[in-house]
């Protein structure tokens, strides 16, 4: 059995890791969660601590208590625009909660594997592999790099897991994303903005989770993109939403990212080249379709319960 310690348990992809670990899917772990308050997930099959990874002391404290021999890293400042305006929280967050993890993993050879993002690319020569280099255009971006770099010279293991427009449910609702802000906007006849000059490779939470698993168990050390496998832009996404649930497309309205005036410049195209990870880790993601047919079947089980 290893110890594994997950920061950012309470969102989308802490809470699918958590629901794979509690399925049993990977039992030779055994599992530390943590986030910011209570724990939104609820089973007790695990144990749950209350933990900021900004707080420097609190994290070494929780490290020394359970001794893990793995961490993912799931917990960042995520918000792009928000990142923009707030720089100094963003590197708080994103590059010098990094660092101390880091630090406490090189003294205990910790394995640490990072999520990380798209965004470190800047969108004109993609999909991307691995080495590719990266160039962010914006705040969120150079932070995640920021900690990419300082993982790369570490001296404990390190894995770093890249991946594009998480999607999936949550049983709280808690979280949204592309994929429910689009139903749940137009169900109600809401009208949205959406720009037509980005593209994505949306991925489904529950096969980002399984491929953080994997690294973990096969101690994968090194550079990991995980996506789903379909390219679209985001307006094919949101259409893509409407054609499966039948709804009204009158309410959409199509713009140039300009249009849009958001506080972060966006990269056009990314996408990832998902070789290194149909290899090393027998992954296998959803396509697009299957992935709304998922969230389908759990959005009903919710309204069932």
């Amino acid at each position: 059995m290893k110890r594994l310690l997950v920061t950012g348990s309470n969102g989308l992809l802490g809470q699918k890791i958590t629901d794979l670990l509690v399925q049993g899917q990977f039992p030779n772990f055994e599992y530390i969660a943590s986030s910011r308050g209570a724990d939104r997930f609820d089973a007790k099959a695990y144990h749950y601590l209350d933990l900021d990874i900004t707080h420097h002391a609190q994290v070494l404290k929780a490290i020394e208590t359970y001794s893990p021999d793995i961490i993912i890293n799931t917990a960042a400042m995520a918000n792009v625009d928000a990142c923009e305006r707030e720089p100094a929280k963003s590197y708080e967050v994103n590059v010098a909660a990094v660092a101390n993890l880091i630090k406490i993993c090189e003294d205990r050879n910790i394995h640490l594997i990072h999520l990380s993002t798209d965004f470190v690319f800047d969108g004109e020569e993609g999909p991307y592999e691995e080495d590719d280099r990266p160039n962010p255009v914006n705040i969120y971006g150079e932070h995640k790099m920021a900690a990419e770099n300082l993982l790369q010279q570490a001296a404990c293991p390190w894995s770093i897991v890249r991946t594009i427009l998480v999607y999936g449910v949550l049983r709280d609702l808690s979280r949204s994303n592309i994929v429910l802000w689009a139903k749940n906007a137009l169900e109600n006849g809401q009208p949205i903005r959406v720009v037509n000059d980005q593209w994505r490779m949306p991925t489904l939470a529950e096969d980002l989770a399984k491929a953080c698993l994997v690294v973990a168990e096969r101690n994968a050390t090194g550079i990991y993109h995980i996506s789903g496998k379909d390219m679209f832009s985001i307006c094919e996404i949101v259409e893509a939403v409407i054609e499966h649930y039948r709804l009204d497309a009158s309410f959409i309205c199509k713009e140039a990212s300009e249009a849009l005036n958001q506080d972060a410049k966006r990269p056009k195209r990314t996408g990832f080249i998902l070789d290194k990870a149909y290899e090393k880790l027998d992954y296998v993601p959803h396509s697009f379709g299957e992935g709304l047919k998922l969230i389908d079947e759990q959005l009903a089980k919710l309204q069932s319960s």
